[in-house]
């Protein structure tokens, strides 16, 4: 599908990578990875058109379709939201425009109708509606607003808005670079489920491990001065990348020992005459050895180091009653929870559900309506704000002054020393705090957190804008963090590798979990990697008489809910369900059946001859709205059919 021959890019004496030769094929999902800076950005462009490479050759298949996600792309704020994702069908959504003018023509060609509606049928174009709002309502934007002009939503929010026009485009390839930016984790989930059954070809830039191996089915690694295709996901390469460099300094280090041994051969032998024949045999074949020299790593591992420089008491935190609204917009209603020492709490949800909101409010960078949050015995805090940048706005101030700042008793030599652990080295210490990338910005605010020497640690999604070389180091130096930790990220592995305990804030509320994230998930009855499941009981709204799933209360607004352990199975109501199973698939069938009755008769209606001259254009497109109806109803029963004969398989095998 893409074809990429001998493709080099260089800035100036900067070489990113040369003569580079790979083959993208269609169903195969690329993750683009490497450290910051190493050109993955820049070898997305090339592919895209919007930078020119050094050399080489870039060969596409015919009439290749591009979805490209670009973050700074135009749209217009007016615009209907659901219209601005289906723009990302240019063809089907020109179509529609023209139906609806024709619709409004008092004298419409009937050619012109004819070869609009033969396209729309040929393409599935009365879907394209249906797609662009389930696609939207995937990525965590309520059906409510997709009437509503984009301009109503935030810079996040639009950011969703033209993700979601990429993919209702039906492209051959995807080019997305940090797809999940922005997305909550129900949202990123979707994603995952969208790219897994996408048959094209993708090419995707992430610093989410956890998705990219979730999605990816091979590696593009930008190292080397050179880009290395590995088969298998993201944690598959980093053994098969170690592997292949040991091996080759395995091999580098037996031709050393080997030249090293014929060098000292000649050098003995060279004067004496019984061996002078075989000294100079030794010293042409030491001519001929050629010892590969490996090209360094563009990868950097940067030394975070948290330590506390005296424990706090046993409670570090109680927070009750806890209000906060914006305007009339209430945020968060009658948070309360406690922080014992040495807790690692991962403070997750949806976004817009308060969790950056309580942060702020917990270390005192936002005032709150009513309740109270009170920080306890000898506890020293150390927060890392998600808007980390505010504090970086000075040209003024280096990284050397300002980690300086908080330790002015300290020499320069000891403040260098920080900023080498965070990769800071000769005139870097000395540029401007408002001319670093994202990920420099945050390596410097984590130096000044080590120096502060905090036992407790506040830190709002810490993984934004760190390269995976970063996050690993992060996540191996917060498990060796002995204080308390309160942190709100997005990025699953790394709720994984470190929480022992799971807040969750929703509309209603808390639900508290003490346990890891998978325990958190196995015991809270939702399975996240089922996204079908998941993304449908969320847009499920609650009704009179609903209960609770069993093992889960319902959180009161001035108390915390409890995650239980789910009730054993009781026998009698598993053989109700056995008996029931049956009926609701017989029923499900004949519904299917009718529906698929009802298509096949609007398929014959639009294939009867001189339909398309005898039926108003008004009609025509209701029977156009009710086919596409039709389908989304059958792929809903289809699938619930389909769950039901799986579990009356697994019950008659129990």
């Amino acid at each position: 599908m893409i074809s990429i021959s001998g493709l080099s890019k260089n800035f100036g004496s900067k070489v990113l990578f040369e003569k580079v030769t790979l083959q993208l094929n269609p169903g195969e999902r690329y993750g683009l990875v490497g450290a910051n800076g190493s050109g993955k950005t820049t070898f997305l462009k090339i592919l895209t058109d919007d930078e020119s490479s050094s050399d080489g050759v870039i060969m596409y298949g015919k009439q290749v379709r591009l979805g490209i996600l670009r973050q700074d792309q135009f749209a217009n704020d007016e615009e209907r939201i659901v219209d601005v994702a289906m723009r990302g069908d240019k063809q089907v959504f020109a179509a529609l425009q023209e139906l609806d003018a024709l619709a409004h023509d008092p004298d419409p060609s009937p050619e012109k109708l004819g070869d609009v509606n033969d396209l729309l049928h040929r393409e599935e174009g009365y879907t394209l509606e249906a797609r662009a709002r389930e696609t939207l309502e995937g990525l965590g934007i309520e059906s409510a607003l997709l009437d509503q002009p984009l301009r109503i939503l935030s810079g996040g929010f639009k950011l969703r808005v033209l993700l979601a026009q990429v993919l209702v485009g039906r492209p051959d390839v995807l080019l997305l670079d940090e797809p999940t930016n922005h997305l909550d984790i129900l949202s990123i989930r979707w994603l995952e489920k969208f790219l897994q059954n996408f048959a094209g070809c993708a090419v995707i830039i992430s610093h989410d491990r956890r998705f990219l191996d979730s999605v990816s089915t091979r590696i593009l690694d930008v190292d080397y001065a050179t880009i290395i295709d590995y088969p298998g996901n993201y944690t598959a390469f980093l053994t098969r990348k170690d592997e292949t460099r040991d091996r080759k300094e395995a091999e580098i280090t037996k031709q050393e020992k080997l030249l090293a041994e014929k060098k000292a051969f000649v050098e003995r032998f060279r004067a004496k005459a019984t061996k002078a024949r075989q000294a100079q045999s030794r010293a042409k074949q030491i001519d001929k050895i050629e010892i590969e020299e490996l090209a360094p790593t563009s990868r950097r591992f940067p030394k975070f180091k948290f330590e506390q420089l005296r424990p706090s008491g046993r409670d570090v935190l109680k927070v009750e009653g806890l209000h906060k609204a914006y305007g009339d917009k209430q945020v968060l209603t009658g948070v309360g929870f406690e922080a014992r020492r040495g807790e690692r709490i991962a403070v997750i949800g949806a976004n817009g559900m308060g969790k950056s909101t309580l942060l702020k409010i917990i270390t005192g960078n936002l005032l709150h309506d009513s309740g109270s949050s009170e920080w306890g015995h000898e506890v020293r805090v150390g927060y890392f704000a998600q808007d980390h940048h505010e504090l970086l706005n000075d040209p003024k101030i280096t990284p050397l002054n300002f980690l300086w700042d908080a330790c002015p008793m300290e020499a320069v030599s000891y403040v260098r020393g920080q900023l080498g652990r965070m990769l800071f080295s000769g005139d870097e210490v000395d540029k401007p705090v408002t001319a670093l990338s994202g990920g420099e910005a945050a390596r410097v605010i984590f130096g000044k957190l080590a120096i502060q020497k905090p036992n407790v640690l506040v830190l709002d999604e810490p993984t934004n804008h760190l390269d995976l070389e970063a996050i690993e180091a992060l996540t191996d130096s917060l498990k060796a963090y002995t204080g308390t930790l309160v942190f709100v990220s997005h990025d699953r592995h790394f709720v994984s590798q470190l929480a022992t305990r799971i807040i969750e804030v929703k509309k209603d509320g808390l639900l508290n979990f003490n346990g890891t994230y998978d325990e958190y998930i196995e015991k809270a009855g939702d399975d996240h990697l089922d996204v079908s499941t998941v993304v449908l009981k969320a847009k499920k709204k609650p009704e009179a008489g609903d209960k609770p799933p069993t093992g889960i209360a319902v959180p009161e607004a001035k108390q915390t809910a409890k995650i239980s352990a789910p009730e054993p199975k009781q026998k009698k109501p598993l053989n109700n369900r056995a008996r029931e199973l049956p009926k609701k698939r017989d029923r499900l069938l004949a519904e299917i059946e009718k529906l698929e009755a009802a298509k096949g008769a609007i398929g014959q209606t639009f294939a009867a001859p001189g339909f398309y001259e005898a039926t108003s254009l008004e009609d025509q497109m209701k029977l156009g709205y009710r086919q596409a109806d039709l389908d989304l109803q059958l792929e809903e029963l289809i699938r619930e059919w389909e769950g039901i004969e799986a579990e009356i398989a697994a019950l008659e095998g129990a």
